[in-house]
């Protein structure tokens, strides 16, 4: 059972799991959906060795529509390849915001870390400078205020705060180490990501953070290297003259006894100046342009609302300024401007902040008025999703008919049969008929049937049969033959006769 679990494949779908993944992968939506209205189960299947499922390669890949539709399938949003990752930790990876919305969105882990460094997918994001990913990553972090820029820079230990603002959440999230204590702020610094690092900051993230010795990881820099040392080490100006901004020590040392300066030297990194020179320039940083203030708004009313909505749009009613396909849903504080709940979405996971925009940092110019838009309203129309179930199974309901019966249980049992003039509808679609149930006439069951003898094969025997008679079945069920051959089924079929025959001439108990 271990191996088949390990496996992730089921014999008689493997072929169809396997053309599931190859649409996932190459982008082949129409065959996608095909397979899955065919099995919705094959959206479980996973490859054998890697586990990779069909959610990770097309989030790998950055197809969005099939993400969807894996999700809308019932799919497990969080499940793990051999890696440990999952399908948000590959997308951001490789900068697929577009998947990392719809993963959001449809509420997936942020906290879950891989097997082999321990990381999560905001460190794969930095990693790689994804700035967008780590944005739609902390949306649920940031809320839509105007005092938002001012509670975070007042840092996590200030008694000011709010009930949609938990700092200190936010604050572990974005300083959470994978092995060997390197956060998301050392990725980005090391490979020299200029505007990730400045993000980071800019939503909390320490520059005193040191790594650790857990024997696990090779670094190559020392134990008890903060970002500066990573910084120094990846050779980035401008990396390095923001964390000294921000606070950052030039005279900490590590495990090995290295300054940053040290370690630039030692990595041939010509960084002289800035470490020399920084108390007499003084470096200005402004507010990173990818903190987005409404994202959280948006979220909330996606999540609650949707946001594909594909019903026709009437024709009394104006369409969405953006798109002129979707009616409006949401309307932006202060300028009042309306749009469909997909194009706010993606401005906010588009755009970057414009110091046109009137507001604090983190607002979104309106596309129409230039205005800053700092969140979201919905519309007085705009009604909340109605969930569906989804198609997980082909197997069909219990009936309720046995839940509504007050008496306690007994051997008098009402059965249940289908109604063909009942209108209930069926929650799996039109491919099943719509049942509901009515009682068959009450069936009574005898109390005075017992068991058989112990060396008799379980059946139903009346207790007052002839013991000649229970004598003689215990005799021909104990016979040795019992094969499947004709003899034993013309011993079963003779053992039947003789009971009925026993019922039907001395009447039963």
């Amino acid at each position: 059972m271990r191996f088949l679990s390990i496996m992730g494949n089921s014999f008689g779908c493997s072929a169809s799991g396997e053309r599931l993944v190859s649409a996932a992968r190459d982008g082949d939506l129409q065959e996608a959906k095909a397979l899955l209205e065919y099995n919705p189960r094959l959206a479980r299947y996973s490859t054998f060795g890697v586990r990779n499922s069909p959610l990770h390669y097309s989030s790998a890949q950055g197809h969005h529509e099939i993400v969807s539709l894996l999700l809308e399938s019932g799919v497990d949003i969080n499940l793990r390849n051999y890696r440990g990752q999952t399908a948000l930790m590959q997308a951001c990876q490789y900068g697929h915001w577009e998947v990392v919305q719809t993963l959001i969105l449809f509420k997936a882990n942020i906290y879950r870390v891989d097997y082999l460094n321990g990381g999560t997918a905001l460190h794969l994001a930095a990693l790689n400078g994804h700035s967008r990913c780590i944005r739609l990553l902390l949306a649920d972090f940031i809320p839509s205020i105007t005092d938002c820029w001012n509670l975070l820079g007042e840092g996590p230990d200030s008694n000011e705060s709010i009930s949609e603002f938990d700092k200190d959440a936010l604050y572990e999230v974005i300083n959470k180490p994978a092995d060997g204590g390197i956060t998301a702020l050392h990725m980005a610094a090391l490979n020299g990501h200029v505007e990730t690092m400045q993000l980071l900051l800019d939503l909390g993230a320490s520059v005193t953070e040191t790594t650790a010795e857990d024997g696990t990881t090779i670094d190559l820099i020392g134990a008890g290297s903060t970002p500066l040392h990573y910084a120094a080490c990846g050779g980035n100006a401008q990396c390095c003259q923001i964390l000294i901004a921000r606070g950052a020590s030039l005279t900490a040392e590590n495990a090995n006894g290295w300054t940053p300066l040290m370690v630039a030297r030692s990595w041939n990194r010509n960084l002289e100046e800035i470490f020399s020179t920084h108390s007499e320039q003084q470096f200005h940083v402004l507010p990173s342009p990818y903190i987005c203030l409404p994202l959280m708004s948006i979220v909330k009313i996606a999540r609650e609302c949707g946001w594909r909505n594909s019903d026709t749009l009437p024709t009394c009613q104006d369409p969405c300024v953006v798109c002129l396909e979707r009616k409006c849903t949401v309307a932006a504080e202060g300028c009042e401007h309306e749009f469909c709940t997909q194009c706010a979405l993606y401005l906010c996971s588009t755009n970057r902040t414009s110091s046109a925009a009137q507001g604090p940092p983190g607002t979104i110019a309106c596309p129409l008025c230039r205005h800053g838009i700092i969140s979201f309203v919905k519309l007085k129309g705009t009604r909340p999703l109605v969930k569906e179930i989804t198609r997980t199974t082909l197997s069909l309901s219990f009936c309720s008919c046995a839940g509504e019966v007050s008496e306690p249980i007994s051997l008098t049992t009402p059965l249940c049969m289908p109604d063909p003039h009942c209108t209930r509808i069926s929650p799996f679609g039109s491919s099943f008929r719509s049942l509901s149930c009515q009682k068959f006439p009450t069936m009574k069951m005898n109390g005075s049937l017992c068991m058989g003898p112990p060396n008799t094969s379980p059946s139903l025997v009346p207790c007052d049969v002839d013991r000649n008679l229970i004598s003689h079945l215990a005799n021909r069920c104990s016979r040795s033959s019992f094969r499947r051959s004709v003899s034993h089924g013309e011993g079963r079929r003779s053992w039947f006769s003789l009971l009925n025959q026993y019922v039907t001439t001395s009447g039963g108990c």
